[in-house]
């Protein structure tokens, strides 16, 4: 039996912090400082937990390992079980050209460029986020902007900024489920306090989005269009993280906010229209194959490539104040016959697909079925308790394989197949070439949790929330800072939920906070480092042609990084006292 000590140097709280942060402080400098790929930082870094855990914890070697290999274990069962299958579906998609259908489908809403830029980095990029994350949807969507007309610049900076708030629901709720098996509070009550702090966020998106496509004159030109995007999408973000369905949340909301904006831009038109000179259609399938390689590539530890150039924008008086349909389009896309009612059903077919099985999922009786599919069992070789002579609910694993959200997609995306037409061969070739895009992001997913396990199980991550306690209430402003930090080094809010999802849990009990609202925090703060990470700045440059220069992109998103975080810092720091408590469930 390891009786878990969270004191170890000499009975100092300081002092066994500072032992416990190194394997933090080591994934952070590999990353940040030498340029590290994800996947060797992680398992440096796990390296150095598991000699801290035997030689300062005194954590038996053979339990060390073990909790080592429990973690790699869940995060390959259910995380990224949920990844492959969600990219599985996309890269389908892809295949059999209904993507490029989806594409123009958007185009063809409005030529002005700060609605585009609503519809594809936030709408669709956020629907994107929902079904694969990991850097596809700023991959896409800046290189589907790109080929709209817009700028390398702007198109990368749009899609970095646009992807934040529904990176906590994103991947099928997979920071969620982390979050809430890491520090062993209810996963529905922490998708209900991220459910009423995101949404606040998703309002202000897409205004800034409108202002950084055309600054104080797009603002004031297109605010209404802006405010109902990011409205419906916070609203729907809320109502179905909250009382319908976890796993669905960013899809109906992305999907309701698309509608929303379409819906209204046919009745309304700004009273200027900001036109783009688009790419050639041939043009526009080589910036998306190169996107999409991208995604895998650069945020999975692969090499960067893609250059292409964008064309600038003008602006014309819109006299009868509409916009015609189509963007512009020129060379082959002029002489591209327009899509089929067909064709347009069967690319929004996946989404549609993933809709209904999941909502099916929630029927009572087909729960219960589902339910039968899932077993938990003690991980062989923990013998762990507390110092109040509990044992830590980690030491047993849920093999729920039915009822897995990746189990769902699997059979969405079988059903895709045949809705698509998609030959079984090549539904199974899309699924090896699935699986060997996202080799370096399975490693260094399992390397992260097998460090997080070994930190939380040893008590390294208990002695540095409590040192961080000491911060007393105001820890509730720097709790947000934790997430945003983790992701802005992992790229992953999954990652920094790991990382930090027990920390932020003693910290608020020593503290006397609310656990779950500031373990929602680290998740709800850590959306907002995404658009800074490495790895996405990598993969934004990569697909616009501007690889190398990502420095130049960070400095023209740093303040709205910053902007943003203060924000969120302010939100639940107010969330935690009586100003705005009546916000919590």
């Amino acid at each position: 039996m390891y009786d878990q000590i969270f004191d170890p140097v000499n009975h100092s709280l300081g002092l066994s912090a500072i032992f416990a942060a190194l394997p933090l402080l080591t994934v952070f400098v590999l990353l940040a400082v030498f340029k590290l790929a994800a996947q060797w930082a992680a398992l440096i870094a796990l390296a150095v937990s598991i000699v801290v855990a035997i030689a300062v914890y005194s954590m038996p070697v053979g339990q060390t390992f073990s909790a080592a290999g429990e973690g790699a274990a869940f995060g390959l069962f259910p995380i990224m079980w949920i990844v492959v299958n969600a990219i599985w579906v996309y890269t389908m998609s892809v295949t059999g050209g209904h993507f490029d259908v989806l594409r123009r489908s958007f185009a063809s809403v409005s030529p002005d460029q700060r609605i585009q830029a609503i519809l594809i980095a936030f709408c669709f990029g956020a629907l994107l986020e929902a079904l694969a994350g990991f850097g596809t949807p700023v991959a896409i969507t800046s290189v589907m902007l790109l080929a709209l007309g817009f700028s390398k610049i702007k198109a990368a900076t749009v899609a970095l900024v646009a992807n934040t708030a529904p990176v906590a629901f994103g991947a099928i709720a997979v920071p969620i489920t982390t979050l809430a098996k890491i520090s062993n509070l209810p996963e529905q009550d922490l998708a209900s306090v991220v459910g009423r702090q995101t949404p606040v966020l998703a309002i202000f998106v897409p205004l800034a989005l409108v202002f950084m496509v055309d600054g104080k004159r797009g603002l004031k030109q297109t605010w209404p269009v802006a405010l109902l995007g990011g409205a419906v999408f916070g609203v729907l973000q809320f109502l179905c993280s909250n009382y319908i369905s976890i796993p669905l949340t960013d899809i109906v909301a992305a999907l309701g906010s698309a509608l929303a904006v379409v819906l209204f831009v046919r009745v309304w038109h700004p009273r200027e229209v900001l036109n783009v000179d688009s790419l050639s259609e041939d043009d526009v399938q080589t910036h998306l194959a190169a996107a999409t390689a991208s995604a895998h590539a650069v945020e999975l530890g692969g090499s960067r490539g893609s250059s292409s150039t964008g064309a600038g924008a003008r602006r014309t008086a819109s006299s009868t104040g509409g916009a015609a349909n189509g963007s512009g389009s020129t060379g082959a896309s002029a002489e591209r016959a327009p899509d089929s009612r067909g064709d347009i059903v069967r690319a929004y077919a996946p989404y549609l697909i993933i809709i209904v099985v999941f909502s099916l999922a929630q029927v009572g009786f087909v729960m219960k079925l589902l339910a039968k599919g899932a077993t938990k069992f003690a991980w062989p070789g923990l013998h762990i308790q507390t110092p109040a002579g509990k044992t830590p609910s980690a030491v047993t694993f849920a093999f729920g394989w039915l009822p897995a959200a990746g189990t769902l997609l699997l059979i969405s995306g079988v059903i895709t197949m045949i809705v698509l037409g998609v030959k079984p061969a090549t539904a199974a070739r899309d699924y090896l070439k699935t699986l060997d895009q996202l080799k370096w992001a399975i490693l260094t997913v399992a390397g992260v949790l097998a460090l997080a396990y070994v930190m939380n199980l040893s008590g390294q991550t208990i002695t540095i929330g409590r040192w961080m306690a000491g911060a007393g209430g105001v820890f509730a402003f720097l709790a947000p800072i934790l997430g945003w930090l983790g992701v802005a080094v992992t790229g992953s809010d999954t990652s920094s939920n790991a990382l930090f999802g027990t920390l932020q849990v003693s910290a608020a009990q020593q503290a006397h906070l609310s656990p779950v609202l500031m373990t929602a925090a680290n998740s709800s703060g850590g959306v907002l480092g995404k658009m800074v990470s490495p790895q996405n700045l990598a993969i934004a440059a990569a697909s616009v042609g501007l690889a190398g220069q990502e420095g130049v992109i960070l400095r023209k998103i740093l303040g709205w990084t910053v902007g943003f975080l203060l924000f969120m810092c302010l939100l639940v720091y107010l969330q935690s006292t009586s100003v705005l408590s009546w916000m919590l469930p």
